[in-house]
C-alpha cells in the first residue's frame, strides 16, 4: 500500500517506533471500567496494530484525513463501520458509543487543547485517556499547584481526572520529526460527579485568575466578587497558581455566598 503523506495543516507527525507504540497501548487500563476504545488520528495504524490485538475491548478508529481513512480501510477491512472518516471534535459520543469509553491517540499538536476540552465536555462517558501531546502541554496538564506550568488546563482537567505524566518521547521517532519534545500522559476519571459549587462561576473564576496570573486573585477576579463582603478572605491574597482545585471550589462558594 502507498504510504500516507503527513500533512502540516492537520498537525500530523506519524510515530515510527513500534516499541513506543506498544508502550502507549499498554498504558490503557480498562480493568472492567470500559469495553470500548476510540483511537484518534491513527494515521497508518502503528498504535492500531497493537490495539486490535486486544480482546478486552472493542476498538474504533477516527481520522479526519481522507487519505489515512482510505489507507486504513485497506489495512483493516474487518473494522467496517468501526473505522470513521470524521472530525473527532464534532463527534457525538453518546450516539456513537453505548456506555463508558477510553480514548487513545498520537494527538495532533495543533488542536491539543481542543481535544482535552472535548474530553472534559464528555467526562460523564470518557473514563480514561492515554495520549501523546507536545511535552509542554503534557506538563501543563499534570502540573501541581505552585508550579509555573500550573494553569487553566491543569485545574479543569484535575477537577475531574487523575492526570499522570508517563514518559517523554524524543522527536526522532516521528516522521516528520516535530520541532519539540513529546510526552505521553494518562487521564483517569475520578469520583467527582459535581464540584459542589456553581460550576459556571468556577470556570469563570479559574479563567479570570490565570488570565492575570501575576496579580493576586483579589485584583484578578475583582469583577466577580463583592469587595466589601470579602475584604478579609485570605484566598484572595494569593495568586491563582497557588490554589488547588479544592481551593478554587471553596473560593467559588464564598463568592456565591457573599454576593
Amino acid at each position: 500500500m502507498t504510504l500516507v503523506r503527513a500533512k502540516k495543516h492537520l498537525g500530523q507527525h506519524f510515530l515510527t517506533d513500534k516499541n513506543i507504540a506498544a508502550k502507549i497501548v499498554e498504558s490503557l487500563r480498562p480493568e472492567g471500567k470500559y469495553k470500548q476504545v476510540l483511537e484518534v488520528g491513527p494515521g497508518m495504524g502503528i498504535l492500531s496494530d497493537f490495539l486490535l490485538q486486544k480482546t478486552e475491548y472493542e476498538v474504533s478508529l477516527v481520522d479526519i484525513d481522507t487519505e489515512s481513512y482510505q489507507f486504513l480501510q485497506k489495512k483493516y477491512p474487518q473494522l467496517g463501520s468501526k473505522l470513521l472518516n470524521a472530525d473527532f471534535l464534532e463527534m457525538d459520543f453518546a450516539t456513537l458509543f453505548d456506555g463508558p469509553l477510553g480514548i487513545i491517540g498520537n494527538f495532533p499538536y495543533n488542536i491539543s487543547s481542543q481535544i482535552l476540552f472535548k474530553v472534559l465536555d464528555n467526562r460523564a462517558q470518557v473514563v480514561e485517556v492515554v495520549g501523546m501531546f507536545q511535552k509542554e502541554v503534557a506538563e501543563r496538564c499534570s502540573a501541581k499547584a505552585g508550579s509555573k506550568e500550573y494553569g487553566i488546563l491543569s485545574v479543569f482537567l484535575q477537577a475531574y481526572y487523575k492526570v499522570e505524566y508517563l514518559f517523554t518521547v524524543k522527536a526522532g521517532v516521528f516522521n516528520p520529526p516535530p520541532k519539540v519534545l513529546s510526552a505521553v500522559i494518562r487521564l483517569t476519571r475520578n469520583a467527582t460527579a459535581e464540584l459542589g459549587c456553581d460550576e459556571k462561576l468556577f470556570w469563570q473564576v479559574v479563567k479570570a485568575g490565570f488570565n492575570q496570573r501575576r496579580k493576586t486573585l483579589r485584583n484578578a477576579v475583582s469583577s466577580l466578587i463583592n469587595k466589601e463582603k470579602m475584604t478579609d478572605e485570605p484566598l484572595l491574597d494569593l495568586r491563582a497558581e497557588r490554589l488547588t482545585v479544592e481551593d478554587f471550589v471553596k473560593l467559588t462558594n464564598l463568592i456565591t455566598t457573599n454576593r
